[in-house]
């Protein structure tokens, strides 16, 4: 397969797919291990400075930019390729609806899913990484170190009196809609690549749900953390 079917061809198209999604996959490991930080019960501090050294080193850096490029390409090739698929449908009807009994509606619903995602990964992105990255943020000192406190403007964010309500339901629905998109996306990744057969399947799809309910969990979390004052 050349370059040019990889990006244009049906089965490229889905190899693409499945590679960014497991690298967006290995980058959701790292990004809900460092904001669990927060329940560390030290105002920030450790938060802080995870963030700091994810934010300073040349090495996480240069996977921010290939991060960015995936997350372009992933929704690029989604689109695309949920484009070709409702084309190649055209306007058939089935005779017979199996409706969850063929496949589960979210598996059916990605293109929708994945729009959800991109409005929510964009008032993300407009909440934390401009202010961390453009604009500039508050400062604090630890161990004679100036750092950026990033803790604090997710406090301010999500405990705000007139939108702070609002914008944790709109986060707790972007996780749901991370949830269901991880359901099918998780284990379609790894047979997508290849990785399928009777021996792993069954713990492929196992390992694909709790990760889809942990990770999405995890991250719903912390804007309910912070708007209840548990931390």
């Amino acid at each position: 397969m050349t370059w040019k079917q990889m990006f244009t061809s049906s089965v490229g198209k889905k190899l693409t797919m499945g590679f960014t999604g497991i690298f967006l996959i290995l980058f959701l490991i790292v990004h809900v291990g460092l904001n669990a930080c927060i329940w560390a019960m030290d105002d920030g501090k450790m938060f802080n400075k995870a963030a700091a050294f994810m934010g300073d080193n040349v090495v996480p850096r240069i996977l921010e930019i290939g991060l960015f490029a995936g997350i372009i390409l992933h929704i690029v090739q989604g689109f695309m390729l949920e484009s070709f698929n409702r084309k190649a449908r055209g306007k058939v009807k089935y005779a017979v609806d199996f409706g969850n009994k063929g496949s589960k509606w979210y598996s059916r619903s990605m293109g929708l899913l994945g729009t959800l995602l991109l409005l929510f990964l964009i008032m993300h992105i407009a909440h934390f990484w401009v202010p961390s990255r453009i604009t500039g943020l508050a400062e604090v000192s630890y161990d004679d170190k100036i750092y950026h406190n990033l803790f604090a403007e997710m406090k301010t964010v999500f405990t705000n009196q007139q939108y702070g309500l609002v914008i944790v339901i709109l986060y707790v629905l972007g996780c749901l809609s991370l949830a269901y998109h991880l359901a099918h996306g998780f284990q379609s990744a790894f047979r997508t690549i290849g990785v399928s057969n009777k021996r792993y399947n069954k713990m492929i799809t196992s390992l694909g749900y709790c990760f889809a309910i942990i990770v999405p969990l995890a991250f719903a979390l912390m804007p309910i953390s912070f708007y209840l004052g548990w931390v």
